[in-house]
């Protein structure tokens, strides 16, 4: 069931997902060639905790950490490690939250250094595929509209979009209905409705489509070893469009 949630929640789910924001905006800001993927993660523990909230992927199925540190090839769910950053490389984070019952999550790709053009137009495009999928919701708007979106702008670029994983609805879990992909026909499945909450994320590969997990259980990583990139907003849907509870300029808001 795909549940659409009242103005006081809206407003739970707000504040946890600007933290969510300002955290990783404070993450972005410390990665550089030699910090390790670990101290991002220790960083980022720390300042939830300050906050008041709790990590919402540390014990998750298992999972040993606060964010999800995916380096290059790496897709998602990337674990931390004391692996040095170093020129050129990419990084996605991703962080997920719990305060007060409810759940936030988003994702940035960030840059360690200077990068290589064909990496800066992989990150481009795929924040550019958020920003496209964006533009579709809103109240009547159906759930396969969010997929094509992003399909479209991605593969006009000539990169691909990975299939095996999907975005999501959040609330007072992590993952909710309805799953998300980033791929898909318009004009199918359930229709949008106000108050629904959605945490969207491209994830983008530079080559071929395909993943691969590897030992750990975790680490996706692509098949043909090239670049992936990940973006991610976590949005309520309104009567004319959505709004983005991990905006950095709307965490920045609710700090002050």
């Amino acid at each position: 069931m795909i549940v659409c949630r009242s103005a006081a929640e809206l407003e739970r789910l707000a504040r946890v997902n600007a933290l969510v924001a300002r955290v990783l905006v404070e993450l972005a800001g410390m990665i550089a060639p030699g910090v390790t993927t670990a101290e991002v993660d220790a960083l980022a523990e720390r300042r939830l905790r300050e906050a008041g909230a709790e990590p919402a992927f540390k014990g998750y199925h298992g999972y040993p950490a606060t964010i999800c540190a995916s380096v290059n090839e790496q897709v998602v769910h990337g674990i931390p490690s004391k692996r040095k950053l170093v020129e050129g490389d990419i990084l996605s984070v991703d962080l997920g939250a719990k305060m007060d019952g409810y759940y936030g999550d988003s994702a940035v790709t960030v840059p360690v250094g200077q990068i290589s053009a064909e990496a800066v137009r992989l990150l481009d495009v795929t924040k550019q595929s958020l920003h496209e999928a964006l533009a579709v919701v809103k109240a009547g708007a159906r759930l396969s509209d969010i997929g094509a979106a992003v399909q479209r702008h991605v593969e006009a670029a000539g990169f691909s979009v990975v299939r095996e994983f999907v975005g999501h609805g959040i609330g007072q879990t992590l993952h909710e209905e309805p799953q998300i992909p980033n791929y898909g026909t318009p004009g199918r499945g359930p229709r949008l409705a106000e108050g629904m909450v959605l945490a969207i994320e491209p994830m983008v590969n530079m080559g071929g489509a395909g993943v691969k997990v590897l030992s750990d259980g975790w680490t996706a990583v692509t098949k043909d070893g090239s670049l992936s990139a990940h973006f991610e907003h976590t949005v309520a849907v309104t009567a004319d469009g959505c709004r983005v509870l991990t905006r950095a300029d709307a965490a920045a808001n609710a700090a002050a």
